[in-house]
C-alpha cells in the first residue's frame, strides 16, 4: 500500500532528501509512500544522482517549486523508472484537467517548450527513490523555465493532493490487478 502526504511547511530540496525512511524520519509515514511539499530546490552538484548532470557541470536549482518524494520497498531501480514515468504522466493527465497542454518527453513536461520538471530516480541500499518537482515559479533556475504560475495554477496544495491521491489509486489499482488473476501453466 501506497501512504501519501502532504507537508505544510516549507522545506527546501537540497538532494539530502532523496535517502531511505527521509519520510518515515522526518512525518512518520512508514512503508512504501509519497510526500509533497513547497520549497525551493538548491541541488550542488556534489549531492546530485544523475551523473549526466553532474558531467555536463548542471546542478539543479529553482527558487519555489513542488516537490515530491516517493519511496517503494518492493521494486528495484528498473521498475522504478517505470513508476516514475507513470507519475510524470499522471501529473500531464492532471494538468490536462485543468485545461493546460503540456508536452512529456522521458521523465520530463515541458509548457510552451521550456521545462516545467525535474525528474530523477535512484535506489538506495533499502528501497528505491524518486524525486519530481514542477517550479511554481519562474525564477532561480539556470535554464529557462516554465512554472505552474503562469498556467494560472495558484492552489498548489489542492494542485497537489489531485495528484497525491490519482498516484495512490493508481497504485492501489495496480497491486490489485496483479492480485485479481490466475496463473497460466
Amino acid at each position: 500500500m501506497m501512504k501519501s502526504i502532504f507537508i505544510d511547511k516549507e522545506i527546501t530540496y537540497t538532494g539530502k532528501e532523496l535517502s531511505p525512511h527521509w519520510i518515515y524520519r522526518n512525518f512518520k509515514v512508514e512503508g512504501s509512500a509519497i510526500a509533497a511539499f513547497i520549497g525551493p530546490v538548491k541541488v550542488d552538484l556534489s549531492e546530485m544522482v544523475d551523473i549526466e548532470d553532474v558531467i555536463n557541470d548542471e546542478p539543479i536549482s529553482s527558487d519555489k517549486m513542488l516537490n515530491f518524494i516517493i519511496e517503494d520497498f518492493e521494486i528495484g531501480l528498473y521498475h522504478m523508472v517505470a513508476v516514475q514515468r507513470l507519475f510524470i504522466c499522471i501529473i500531464k493527465e492532471v494538468l490536462e484537467e485543468y485545461g493546460i497542454a503540456v508536452k512529456r518527453s522521458g521523465d520530463d513536461l515541458f509548457y510552451e517548450e521550456r521545462k516545467l520538471s525535474v525528474s530523477i530516480a535512484t535506489k538506495s541500499i533499502t528501497s528505491s527513490l524518486i524525486h519530481t518537482a514542477l517550479n511554481i515559479v519562474k525564477t532561480g533556475a539556470p535554464v529557462k523555465i516554465s512554472c505552474l504560475e503562469e498556467m494560472g495554477i495558484s492552489d498548489i496544495k489542492g494542485f497537489a493532493l489531485k495528484i497525491l491521491e490519482k498516484f495512490t489509486s493508481e497504485i492501489k489499482d495496480m497491486n490489485f490487478a496483479k492480485s485479481k488473476v490466475r496463473g497460466v501453466f
